[in-house]
């Protein structure tokens, strides 16, 4: 059997970006890989401005009018708002200022207006301190510099690095296109939800989660549906996946029963190579091609996951998600694991397959381990926030550190 990581390493040497780069408004580009590094043309902030509503002053005016009741009284001297620019200060004298306004020249330091006392009259702010020279400045350039890169090619945007872009004024970014994913299902026992389900068949189950999967990723899903299990059907559905996907992702029918025709349907429009990865749930994974795409290399990439629907679930997300994330041009597609505290102790391991447990977290901080890990458990997923990654032969008892995958990163 392939390791957890030949595999993925296999995996990822197979996946080439798509080609194809547009330039989009950055309001709607959360989600989508960016192309290209972008850099600031601005400083940001690109003046010294307020940190809050108060007075702004020249620090050594202040303590040179100190009384002796030690408070400090200033004339007001003008009044600043964001989005305005003030005048040199008057020497001697305060600006009433307000968050975000510019400093006026002349002006080293603000005070809080709940630190000060305005005169009734508005002419003059007493000051009940003198705070540090510069307090409550921001100082131009102290978030972001000109010319500095601000976001790195091969990120996958967030909202936070839309907001970023929007504040130095980038109004569009390049993307990558969105991947295009075919998928179709074979199984005469599927039926699908609201149908009648008659003895022997089952839900397809797989189906509602590989498309949900993928569109939370961000493709394109081309759903060809359910496939019958016949292998002229099956190839007729790999001759219309390939004329429309980058990839083509399908659950069971790869092993070598008689009524298992993907595999040769993909041999017979392609290549097939079958892995034996060492996880559990899962194992059981192929990685081909279909001839017929409109790439460079004339062919577009086949994934085969086991049918069981924890095993297709946690093989998608180990396997499949790092490949579609290097299609999509990410720069690092890897999985990321985070050490946490075990409420549960795990005594039976597997000697030789990496284990993947569904876990959540408790609320003492430590993870707690769903009692069926079985690979037909779909409660175990659903109940889930994270995958413990337990390495071959490897005992848990409770207060070790394990490697914790949250779902909420493994889903988007």
């Amino acid at each position: 059997m392939l390791t957890l990581h030949d595999a993925l390493d296999r995996l990822l040497a197979a996946a080439t970006p798509v080609s194809g780069v547009r330039a989009i408004p950055t309001i709607a580009c959360a989600g989508r890989v960016l192309a290209q590094a972008q850099q600031s043309t601005i400083a940001v902030p690109p003046l010294d401005n307020s940190a809050m509503d108060g007075y702004a002053f020249r620090h050594a005016d202040a303590v040179a009018a100190v009384g002796a009741d030690g408070r400090v009284t200033l004339p007001i001297s003008q009044r600043i708002t964001a989005g305005s620019v003030g005048v040199p200060l008057r020497p001697g004298s305060a600006a009433r200022i307000f968050t975000g306004a510019p400093i006026p020249p002349g002006a080293d330091t603000v005070l809080m207006q709940e630190r000060t006392e305005a005169g009734a009259d508005g002419q003059q702010v007493t000051l009940l301190e003198i705070p540090n020279v510069g307090s409550a400045v921001r100082r131009c350039g102290e978030d972001i510099g000109e010319g500095d890169t601000i976001l790195p090619a091969g990120r996958k945007l967030t909202p936070q690095d839309v907001a970023l872009a929007a504040s130095v004024g980038l109004a569009t970014l390049p993307v990558h296109r969105r991947v295009r994913v075919a998928v179709f299902f074979t199984g005469d026992e599927l039926r699908m939800p609201g149908e009648p389900l008659p003895p022997g068949a089952i839900y397809n189950s797989n189906r509602f989660a590989l498309v949900s999967l993928l569109e939370r990723l961000g493709c394109e899903v081309k759903d060809l549906g359910q496939v019958p299990d016949k292998l002229e059907a099956t190839r007729t559905a790999l001759r219309e996946a390939v004329q429309q996907a980058d990839l083509i992702v399908t659950s069971g029918g790869v092993s070598v029963g008689e009524e298992d025709h993907v595999k040769p349907a993909v041999e017979a429009e392609g290549r097939l190579d079958l892995w034996q990865v060492a996880i559990k749930p899962g194992k059981p994974l192929a990685l081909g091609a279909v001839r017929g795409g409109d790439g460079p290399s004339g062919e577009v990439p086949f994934i085969g996951l086991p049918g069981n629907p924890v095993s297709s679930f946690v093989t998608f997300l180990t396997l499949v998600r790092p490949f579609v994330l290097k299609l999509q041009g990410v720069a690092d597609a890897a999985p990321r694991s985070y050490p946490m505290r075990a409420g549960f102790a795990w005594t039976r391991p597997d000697p030789r397959r990496h284990e993947f447990l569904r876990v959540r977290l408790g609320a003492n901080g430590e993870l707690e381990c769903f009692p069926n890990q079985g690979s037909g458990v779909l409660t175990s997923v659903a109940w889930a926030d994270g995958l413990v990654e337990n390495p071959p032969g490897t005992v848990i008892a409770p207060g070790d550190i394990v490697r914790f995958l949250p779902l909420a990163e493994l889903l988007g």
